[in-house]
């Protein structure tokens, strides 16, 4: 059975391509028009397919959401399952600088009822999240992806990305209670893993996080989310290149877990000297990872 597909926008088109199985159809509209208007006008239309029953998506850069936010918000008060496709999700925009380096969109997303803002942290959380999407018959999805390449996490060496049908789940663990938890969404699952795997080598148990879904997390059971962060663990750090808001309902109040994030807009320059800058390294993860645990042991 072939599925009426039409989608709004360059960006999405390639990926979307990719996910779609052969026999689906598909059809983008996109014309050579590099206006506020065309952003804008891009999640109307969608809106109005979605009303006919067709699969539709709607793409952009990140910081361009901005622009159709009224269209996004009315997909979720109507119940229309539209896919706003938005890449280029942080300061890996690099030398374009902070005018089109997202900072507040992702946490602004996830403040709009009924809209799901899904971030993965891999190809894989991407193809297992796409099925989750695509069946969704009454809500919105925003789906943030990254300009830069990402890592293909090892599926044999850590957790397979079905745990991402619960919104969070432990990819990478450690036996016992772990000393400290990192939880991360997209690009930032690589750093996580990364500070994982330093932390491990000086004998610090750490347990990673992937976090690509906060609403689909909540809605899961208080046993399962004992299971993957428990109570009794308040060392966290949570790791996001945009903003800080909304993270502190994870890692616990100030002296508990931590936040790496954006406190200030981005900078134009290299994507590793911005990483660098605003301390977005596995040095940064390892350091405050350690410093969490010490602020615990000594409560």
């Amino acid at each position: 059975m072939k599925i009426g597909f039409i989608g709004l926008g360059k960006m999405g088109f390639n990926m979307v391509q990719r996910l779609l199985k052969d026999g689906h159809e598909i059809v983008v509209w996109n014309r050579d028009v590099t206006s506020i208007k065309k952003n804008v006008k891009q999640g109307a239309i969608a809106n109005g397919i979605a009303l006919s029953g067709l699969k539709t998506f709607a793409s952009t850069f990140l910081v361009f959401s901005d622009y159709g936010r009224s269209s996004i918000r009315l997909s979720a008060l109507m119940n229309l399952p539209v896919i706003y496709i938005f890449t280029h999700d942080s300061i890996g925009v690099g030398e374009d600088g902070p005018t089109h380096q997202p900072i507040e969109h992702i946490a602004s997303l996830r403040a709009i009822p009924n809209l799901e803002v899904i971030r993965p942290g891999d190809a894989n959380e991407v193809a297992v999240l796409w099925k989750y999407i695509m069946e969704s018959k009454n809500t919105p999805t925003a789906l943030i992806l990254s300009r830069q390449d990402l890592a293909v996490f090892d599926r044999t060496k850590y957790s397979s990305a079905e745990g991402a049908l619960k919104g969070g789940y432990v990819l990478a663990d450690s036996d016992g209670t772990p000393d400290v938890i990192l939880i991360a969404t997209g690009s930032e699952v690589q750093l996580a893993i990364e500070g994982y795997e330093e932390l491990k080598k000086e004998g610090i148990k750490a347990r990673v996080v992937s976090m690509p879904n906060w609403n689909l997390y909540e809605r899961q059971s208080p046993e399962y989310w004992e299971s993957v962060l428990p109570n009794k663990v308040k060392a966290r750090v949570a790791i996001e290149a945009g903003s800080t808001f909304g993270w502190r309902r994870f890692v616990g109040i100030h002296g508990d877990g931590e936040v790496l994030g954006m406190r200030t807009f981005g900078a134009s320059g290299k994507l590793n000297n911005l990483l660098e800058e605003f301390g977005l390294t596995v040095e940064s993860v390892v350091r405050t990872a350690k410093n969490v645990i010490n602020k615990n042991k000594n409560l």
